[in-house]
């Protein structure tokens, strides 16, 4: 497989992928991903793994829970043969616990980099890995609704 092909393949599962988080479509979601024990979603500021494909539905289902109105917006995109990374914004309704802070109902705003590991050969169309940075700091302190919890640099709005 050419390297335009590998990239082709990882575009597209990634547009699905955000396509089903947007939509909270989380079988849609879950296709994406290799489906045993070598997918994995690891949140980097949180020094958590997510091992297996069982530990990626635990991670989805946790987060739907404490801001499951959160919505991407792709800011940049990235791509080499084997991983895609992509900046993007995401905003929604802290509605239950994270990270110890109690569900506050305040709106939260923040920028990820999600890096996406793939598969090889029949598998290159399908994420192994899901690993995410982000600043814990700013999403905590806008639960908690600190007048000036910061919101990021603004990449929603210069990618616009």
């Amino acid at each position: 497989m050419s390297q335009e092909e590998s990239i082709a393949l990882q575009r597209a599962c990634i547009d699905e992928h955000m396509r089903g988080e947007n939509a909270h479509d989380w079988p849609a979601v879950y296709e994406t991903f290799i489906q045993d024990e070598r997918a994995s979603y690891d949140v980097v500021p949180l020094s958590t793994h997510f091992p297996g494909f069982a530990g990626v539905v635990d991670f989805y289902k946790a987060f739907d829970a404490a801001v499951p109105d959160f919505v991407l917006t792709n800011t940049a995109e990235y791509d080499v043969p084997g991983c895609s990374i992509r900046e993007v914004t995401v905003t929604g309704t802290h509605q239950a616990e994270f990270c110890g802070v109690a569900p506050t109902g305040q709106k939260v705003r923040f920028e990820l980099a999600a890096f996406y590991l793939f598969g090889e050969g029949e598998e290159a169309g399908k994420l192994k890995t899901e690993r995410v940075y982000f600043d814990l700091e700013t999403v905590l302190r806008q639960m908690r609704g600190e007048a000036n919890a910061p919101t990021g640099v603004g990449l929603a709005e210069r990618s616009a």
